[in-house]
């Protein structure tokens, strides 16, 4: 059955930010019952909620709450489960054979016009899901997928919305190309430019990240207008959601188990994300004597107590990343410098030890997501994780005080 809404309530690059979920959880429930609820991607990890859930709660919230979304380059896996599959909509990734991975289309009445949902990832978001969760697929030009859709569709649609995962400003050059979009929602780009922009007859808005906020579209006399907007703050959340914030509560709880003393240099503070990421590397490199690489974009800056708490650790470095060593690609080899300027490009600031790098350097002790995603796939395991060397750099070790 079609669901007829008045608006469009769109969040994206939400990250499994559920240390405060109850304002967007009561404000999407409120929202429902005039608004199509929608998503921009990356709904999946970034937080600690995710390191212990493992996408348990997201499940929930999209399942209960979203009618339709966008998948996002991280947690991309999900997006190929069942239940979150069923809600997902893209243009523009497809399978060996170039069959569609995902429905391209999701149909609604907005205001009372017959609209078409539509979502696509940018090729540049798309190449950084891990390897291993995209085998076999690809992402196609999002332009060309949609004048596609555009051609086939056009006949049974009054407005077409897209919700994108491709950056801000790549979404501006959609609607340039693109000119029968009423609305792009946008999402991916984590910048402070939400909008609305108008490009022609399309507007262009973003939410807030992280569960803080949304974009909201409505039909209007001419055209669609539209905002954004934050989450009303609310201490509960509705009693219909009662299972989900069960669920957060009881990871908070588990969240606020003491690990060790904080640092005094770090403690009451909120330690700066590539001071941490430098001294890491610096401590990796002393004790493994390798060349060390690291992208700061694999750590957040958190607020710091004096005891260091489970929730402390895996929200200053919420993706679990496995430390490897991994090859350098051939044509990088005599020119390192290179090579971070890539991975600074499609990844963010990127730290090394030494630095530079030396000419030469064929081997770095590194992520694996760096290194199944950017380097050559040969690598071994470190036989430890980032986590444990941010630790290591953050807190003291009362047992070795002790001897």
């Amino acid at each position: 059955m079609i669901r007829e809404v008045a608006a469009i309530a769109a969040t994206t690059d939400v990250h499994s930010a559920f240390d405060n979920a109850n304002p967007m959880l009561s404000g999407l429930h409120e929202a429902r019952a005039r608004a199509l609820i929608v998503d921009c991607g990356d709904y999946f990890e970034g937080s600690r909620f995710y390191r212990l859930g493992r996408g348990a709660i997201e499940r929930q919230v999209l399942t209960s709450l979203y009618d339709v979304i966008a998948p996002g380059n991280h947690g991309w896996q999900h997006y190929l489960e069942p239940d979150i599959r069923a809600l997902t909509v893209c243009a523009n990734v497809v399978d060996q054979q170039g069959v569609p991975v995902f429905r391209p289309l999701h149909r609604a009445v907005v205001g009372g016009l017959r609209v078409l949902v539509t979502a696509v990832i940018g090729e540049q978001a798309f190449a950084t899901v891990p390897p291993l969760h995209r085998t076999g697929q690809r992402a196609t030009d999002p332009v060309n997928a949609l004048r596609d859709l555009l051609l086939r569709h056009h006949h049974r649609a009054d407005a077409w919305v897209l919700l994108s995962h491709s950056g801000f400003e790549a979404d501006l050059r959609i609607a340039e190309e693109c000119p029968f979009l009423d609305v792009i929602f946008a999402g991916h780009c984590h910048s402070d430019r939400y909008g609305p922009a108008q490009v022609g007859r399309t507007v262009v808005v973003k939410g807030h990240e992280l569960g803080v906020g949304y974009a909201w579209a409505e039909p209007a006399s001419t055209g669609w207008t539209a905002h954004a907007a934050r989450f009303t703050d609310t201490p509960t959340s509705p009693t219909a959601l009662a299972p989900i914030t069960d669920m957060i509560d009881s990871w908070r709880r588990h969240l606020a188990a003491p690990l060790r003393p904080v640092l005094p240099r770090w403690q009451n503070s909120t330690p700066c994300r590539a001071t941490i990421l430098q001294l890491v590397a610096e401590h990796l490199h002393d004790k493994l004597r390798v060349p060390v690489l690291l992208n700061e974009t694999a750590l957040r800056s958190t607020k710091l107590g004096t005891t260091l708490r489970v929730g402390d650790l895996l929200a200053v470095e919420p993706f679990g990343n496995q430390l490897v060593h991994a090859k350098i690609p051939h044509r990088y080899i005599d020119r390192p410098e290179g090579l971070v300027t890539h991975l600074t490009q499609h990844c963010g600031p990127t730290t090394t030890v030494p630095r530079p790098l030396s000419a030469g350097t064929t081997h770095v002790l590194t992520t694996d997501y760096l290194a199944t995603t950017f380097l050559d796939r040969y690598a071994h395991d470190a036989g430890f994780g980032l986590g444990e060397s941010v630790l290591r750099v953050l807190t003291t070790d009362d047992e070795r005080n002790r001897r």
